[in-house]
């Protein structure tokens, strides 16, 4: 949490309230937050004068892409080689983690406790990220330089759940390589980027897929009815904004709506919406899967 609706909210809204505009200064509070570059000056200096182009998601992880608003060195650090195109061009990567926010807020609005990092922006704006477990990131990546060489776990994504390359030809041969329980597959972002608990949970309900049967078990219906349930449910929790369970907010601090309308998420103990059974909840691989025994048997 955040999952891939959350990230794609606070991306829309990113593009809307902060494409175009430039970040002329920021400020670090916590260098722990900075993967990249050391010291966190050179971080600074990297995003100084650059104008954000726009902002893209890919799996959990935000990028915005970023070019010189005026003629500047780039910070002298020696980095790998590059197959990026467009040499003006350098990256502001993001991962939110747990609990890692990202606002946009008036420069005099008075800092949550726990904010880590202020970017300043026209206007007497700021972009803030705030993050109480202090497990989120953030990435600078100079021109020349291939984002998947700097930001951790990038370059090992699945197929977004959106695009043509996740298809039921693809998938299916995934799942038939493991005999892992499908749930914990579905949270192998190596698979399908962008998927988490929540709404792995629920696209197993409206597959009617038990949590623990194995991949290799599943049959080709299964397998599509999944498919299609994955992107069904992710396109519903983007049009509600995502699912606010804990800290998650837009980056206007307003709460997700999909919560309030899901199938067995967070409901253990509640009847079923489809046949009034008790929603179960377990522990599979150390995270916590609810469920319809009914429905999902």
């Amino acid at each position: 949490m955040p999952e891939l609706p959350e990230v794609e909210t606070v991306c829309r809204g990113l593009n809307q309230l902060t494409q175009g505009k430039v970040i002329w200064d920021g400020d670090v509070l916590r260098e722990s937050t900075i993967a990249h570059p050391f010291p966190v000056e050179v971080f600074l200096t990297g995003l100084k004068g650059m104008r954000i182009c726009r902002w893209y998601r890919r799996g959990k992880y935000l990028l915005a892409e970023l070019k010189a608003e005026v003629s500047q060195k780039t910070p002298e650090i020696t980095f790998l080689e590059s197959s990026i195109p467009d040499a003006e061009s350098s990256l502001l990567g993001v991962h939110l983690r747990m609990t890692g926010q990202l606002l946009v807020l008036p420069q005099d609005t008075p800092l949550q406790k726990h904010t880590r990092v202020r970017l300043f922006l026209p206007d007497d704006q700021e972009l803030r990220f705030v993050d109480q477990r202090c497990f989120g990131q953030m990435w600078w990546v100079p021109p020349q330089v291939d984002a998947c060489a700097i930001i951790s776990g990038l370059g090992n994504l699945g197929p977004e759940p959106f695009s043509e390359d996740f298809s039921l030809e693809y998938f299916t041969k995934r799942l038939q390589r493991t005999r892992r329980p499908i749930k914990t597959s579905l949270l192998d972002q190596t698979i399908v980027a962008g998927v988490g608990n929540i709404y792995a949970d629920e696209a197993l309900f409206l597959a009617k897929v038990s949590p623990t049967k194995i991949c290799s078990n599943l049959n080709v219906k299964e397998v599509e009815r999944l498919r299609i349930a994955i992107i069904e449910v992710l396109e519903k929790a983007i049009a509600a904004g995502g699912s606010t369970i804990r800290n998650y907010v837009s980056v206007k601090g307003v709460n997700g709506n999909y919560a309030g309308m899901a199938w067995v998420y967070n409901r253990a103990g509640e009847p079923c919406r489809v046949c009034s059974t008790k929603v179960d909840k377990i522990r599979l691989a150390g995270r916590s899967c609810h469920f319809c025994p009914s429905c999902q048997m």
